[in-house]
């Protein structure tokens, strides 16, 4: 049976040092929040989940599929929503 330390130790081969992601992503995020300030909570949450898997690329392995993948779903999640007309040309959540 796996345990939590054996997880930590195989996602670092893939998702590199986890205290200098969790520097980066936090950067990143903040700038995201800094830079955009009316985005729905969709957008905000896209983007969250985003910075971390750009800063899991920057610091573990870059040729982990999965990581692109992630980006690309959470991505998609948002443009769904615009699509959709879920989202207000405001970047207010519709209905919210």
């Amino acid at each position: 049976m796996r345990d939590a330390g054996m997880v930590i130790t195989e996602r670092a081969n893939t998702h590199g040092d986890f205290q200098e992601n969790a520097y980066f992503a936090q950067e990143m995020k903040l700038l995201f929040r800094e830079a955009h300030g009316n985005l729905s909570v969709v957008q905000r949450e896209a983007l969250d989940m985003i910075a971390a898997k750009v800063c899991r690329i920057l610091s573990g392995n870059a040729n982990e599929p999965d990581h692109w993948l992630d980006i690309e779903g959470y991505a998609r999640l948002a443009r769904q929503r615009l699509d959709d007309g879920e989202e207000k040309s405001t970047g207010k959540s519709a209905g919210k």
